[in-house]
């Protein structure tokens, strides 16, 4: 039996503070209930004490939808971790997602404070959150650049105050795919307890590996939860993308043996609800959810395509949520793509050598057109 890899959706949250993301209640809801058809595991809808409508939406997020974890995220502090338990007093299912950094650049220059003293406020705020939600989950912020001896002794206390999942984010998107991977393979080893709790990757795009630091937590690491956002929207460069992730596990499922939850077939239209409400589009050879990602204009392609799907095909456009796959006609389609869509039109020609002709002249178009 293959193990389960959780899916954990930041869009609400992470995914709302790439600049112009910003969302109301009512889109998040409707989002929301999206993530839910897709069968998202955990859905972070906000951070509950940012403000008092990201407060509410979390709230309404809470009360409507009953399938998916609903998540809040809250800084290490009574106050925040207080905020996100009443947001979430309405969910079928909870969590907590209390944070602290502990990279030695945010703790001197942001934070301001020792390591003992962040050692203690994890500790305290871990401990406040699991009396008020049994569901917790920690976040080291900038874990990857952190020193790993320091960062082992922080998770080892949270997970011994009650924190369930362990998650090692990539901040700033600094990391490298098999350094990171066995970053998170070397921090489980040596943490004593880390069997006790399910260890997570965030990882952001600034040097275009979001994706390829989370496989590579996943199966270096051993992490069992994946957070992504649709479309890879996020701060910056983005996060890892929800899309590509679950369909390089699905995909590759020789490789990873592993299985998720997610109705692959609701993906496009997540993907199209997230770019209309934020209005940020996604580029035609986006991976998976793109224009392109199934379209096909070269000739030989197009051929091969016709003849055995998979020649050029690794994965069904219908599967994720695409009527079909397309073929594109223009100056560099072939000869069988033309026949095929003349036929499709109904328009029936009476001898090969009418195709031909009207193949020569379509060519002709085709090459002053583009």
């Amino acid at each position: 039996m293959s193990e389960q890899l959780i899916i954990f959706d930041t869009t609400l949250r992470d995914g709302e503070q790439s600049p112009g993301a910003s969302m109301t209640k009512d889109e998040k809801l409707r989002i929301a209930r999206q993530l839910e058809r897709l069968k998202v595991d955990v859905i972070e809808a906000g951070f509950a004490a940012s403000s008092n409508g990201d407060f509410e939406a979390v709230r309404a997020i809470a009360a409507a939808v009953r399938e998916s974890t609903i998540c809040s995220l809250a800084r290490a502090n009574d106050r925040d971790i207080a905020r996100a338990a009443e947001a979430l007093k309405g969910a079928a299912r909870s969590r907590i997602h209390t944070f602290i950094a502990t990279s030695e650049l945010h703790m001197e220059k942001k934070l301001r404070r020792t390591r003992e003293q962040v050692l203690e406020q994890a500790i305290q705020a871990v401990r406040f959150a699991r009396n008020l939600c049994g569901d917790i989950e920690f976040s080291p912020e900038d874990g990857y650049r952190s020193d790993p001896e320091f960062l082992a002794r922080v998770v080892e206390a949270v997970i011994a105050e009650g924190a369930t999942t362990i998650n090692i984010p990539d901040t700033v998107g600094y990391a490298i795919p098999e350094l990171y991977g066995n970053f998170i393979k070397n921090l489980r080893e040596r943490v004593p307890n880390s069997d006790k709790a399910i260890w997570s990757v965030h990882c952001h795009n600034d040097l275009g590996m979001a994706v390829a630091n989370s496989l590579a937590g996943v199966q270096i690491g051993g992490a069992r939860q994946v957070e992504c956002t649709i479309n890879g929207l996020g701060e910056r460069a983005g996060n890892c993308s929800l899309e590509e992730v679950v369909m390089a596990v699905k995909t590759r499922r020789d490789y990873f043996g592993l299985d998720v939850n997610i109705d692959a077939t609701q993906i496009v239209s997540a993907s199209r609800l997230v770019s209309q409400t934020t209005g940020f589009v996604v580029q035609p050879n986006k991976a998976v959810v793109g224009a392109n990602a199934f379209a096909h204009a070269s000739g030989i392609h197009q051929d091969g395509v016709l003849k055995a799907r998979d020649t050029y095909e690794i994965m069904r456009a219908e599967d994720v949520g695409w009527a079909a796959n397309k073929i594109v006609l223009g100056k560099l389609s072939g000869r069988n793509a033309f026949k095929q869509r003349l036929q499709e039109l109904g328009i029936a020609l009476e001898s090969e050598a009418e195709v031909n002709n009207a193949f020569v002249r379509f060519k002709d178009l085709a090459d002053r057109k583009n």
